[in-house]
């Protein structure tokens, strides 16, 4: 439930762009009633609008159903809602798709950054505080993992907008759910393999006594 709650906003936004041309015209019109909204539900190049559009709704939805099913909203859902309000809004009200294409890397870089940082500051990581629940390793693999992870994020930024300025917007936006995801995928894969390489043996309550 929660991994769908992640990605469900991104999902949606590639389902409106592909199917835009097939969705009931009045939604599409309804949007028009909203401040910088100017979309046709004839003119093709108007999808990527829309769609951001109900993205930054998706986002907002998603916030509020993670409040109300956990008691508590989560940071990383907060700043990519953040990024969103102020890239969608610009994407909407110069009608650029590059705002919105720009937000990606914009979040990836934030979050690698504050991995990489959180090195420096700080009894543990931001990965190991993330995971050390779930798996027990070393400090030092802790920190090789968190900083590899830091440069992910960086690298799936670059990736972004190296896509967005020499792929045309279709791609752009397949990339968005499939590139980025199947990147993600096979990094955490990765990482899972290297972490249980250095898995340390739990202790048992009573050994613990002794």
């Amino acid at each position: 439930m929660k991994i769908f709650l992640d990605f469900f906003p991104v999902l949606l936004f590639f389902l409106v762009y592909k199917f835009f041309g097939d969705l009931p015209p009045q939604f599409v019109n309804m949007a028009n009633s909203l401040p910088f909204i100017e979309i046709s539900p004839n003119e093709p190049k108007d999808a990527i609008y829309f769609a951001t559009l109900v993205l930054i709704v998706a986002t907002i939805i998603q916030n509020i159903i993670h409040f109300m099913g956990f008691g508590k909203l989560e940071k990383m859902h907060l700043i990519s809602l953040g990024i969103l309000l102020a890239f969608g809004t610009l994407t909407l009200a110069f009608k650029d798709p590059l705002f919105i294409k720009w937000k990606v890397s914009i979040f990836n870089w934030f979050f690698g950054t504050a991995i990489i940082l959180s090195q420096f500051v700080g009894q543990k990581t931001l990965i190991e505080r993330m995971m050390s629940h779930a798996i027990n390793v070393p400090k030092n693999i802790w920190a090789k993992v968190n900083f590899s992870w830091g440069l992910f994020f960086l690298l799936v930024g670059v990736v972004n907008i190296y896509v967005a300025y020499h792929f045309s917007e279709k791609t752009w936006v397949d990339f968005k759910l499939f590139g980025v995801l199947g990147m993600t995928f096979v990094f955490m894969i990765l990482q899972g393999i290297y972490l249980a390489r250095h898995a340390l043996p739990e202790v048992k309550e009573s050994e613990e006594k002794i």
